[in-house]
């Protein structure tokens, strides 16, 4: 059993975040992780900008300010250069980002990783692709985010679902483009099909709050395309998302430069729901094209795929038994079993 503290200065969440409503993918896949480690029988300290101190799922949670040991296993400094020099007599401590790495190429946080050294943990190929090699490091690491058991435990639909697509990401990122080749391409070829968007800023926290501003305008645009079929919703905690993608034929999704990892496609894929999807990012790693949905980078490309997927049964079938498949292997108990091995 090791001693692992979990350090984030982020938005505030805790261990009952994810059961009270939507959260951003970074905030799971952080609090997923210290699930993960705890049930592989770990000690895990999470300190963080929660409100009061609290124990969930063997998980201590307590607020961040002076209370990081000093002395630990394994010390993993979450996305903040603030983080960084902390538990400075940790047998290992690891950076763990999610953005694209191009952030840290400022003093305050190269200076620290000169410093430090840590191993850099990456979630995939175009992410650490992201941080120049001349850049210091203790090591960079390859660990993408694993997917929740609500999502790789469902079962495969006796019926196919209605000709429904779902979108069910940041609001920013591509959903006024997709809204576009929604009604200026797929309904008028499929007037019964709908777009359910479920999106908005309470998955973000403050943070979120903060822009609520700028994603109001894309909101409201999906508000006013209700004649073409698109129907917007307040976005979901993980467990109604099950049922949500459980009633959808196809999430339809862009991509966007500033993702590295898309919990929103890699668990409607895990769910056995096809995807498309256009190269960028990251989230072409999360799809097999043509196989598990489609990776087309034309609006027409990206169109006419998912008509096919919405209008073809049979070829809908064959991707959903595919991505049930192939797309639901990797478990945060996964991840953790990655992260422990960078433990001397």
């Amino acid at each position: 059993m090791a001693d692992i503290v979990m350090a984030d200065d982020g938005i505030a969440f805790d261990g009952n975040s994810l059961e009270r409503g939507p959260l951003g993918g970074a905030e799971t896949a952080f609090m997923s992780l210290a699930v993960a480690f705890a049930g592989r029988g770990h000690n895990v300290m999470v300190r963080n900008k929660c409100v009061s101190a609290m124990e969930r799922d063997r998980v201590s949670w307590a607020p961040l300010e002076g209370n990081i040991p000093e002395d630990c296993d394994l010390y993993i400094a979450n996305r903040s250069d603030k983080l960084l020099l902390l538990a400075r007599q940790a047998k290992q401590a690891v950076f763990w980002i999610h953005n694209p790495a191009n952030y840290l190429l400022k003093f305050r946080y190269l200076s620290k990783l000169w410093l430090r050294r840590p191993p850099i943990v990456f979630s995939g190929a175009y992410h650490a692709n992201s941080y120049p090699k001349w850049a210091p490091d203790g090591g960079r690491e390859i660990i993408p985010y694993g997917i929740s058991e609500e999502f790789r435990t469902t079962s495969q639909q006796d019926r196919i679902p209605p000709p429904r697509a779902v979108f069910t990401s940041n609001p920013q990122r591509g959903l006024s483009w997709l809204l576009d080749v929604w009604r200026d391409h797929i309904h008028p070829a499929m007037p019964a099909a709908e777009l359910h968007v479920y999106s908005g800023a309470a998955t973000y926290g403050s943070h979120g709050a903060s822009r609520a501003a700028q994603m109001q305008p894309i909101l409201d645009k999906a508000i006013s395309l209700r004649s073409s079929n698109v129907i917007l919703h307040d976005p979901v905690p993980k467990k109604a998302l099950v049922d949500v993608l459980a009633q959808s034929r196809v999430l339809l999704y862009r991509g966007d430069p500033g993702e590295t990892f898309c919990l929103a496609v890699g668990e409607a894929q895990a769910a056995g729901i096809p995807a498309v999807v256009q190269d960028i990012g990251c989230v072409a790693e999360r799809v097999e094209h043509g196989r598990t949905g489609f990776v087309e980078n034309s609006d027409t490309g990206f169109a006419q795929a998912s008509l096919k997927l919405l209008e073809d049964d049979a070829l809908w079938r064959r991707q959903n038994t595919t991505a049930l498949e192939t797309q639901r292997q990797w478990s945060w108990d996964d991840a953790a079993a990655s992260f422990e091995r960078l433990i001397p």
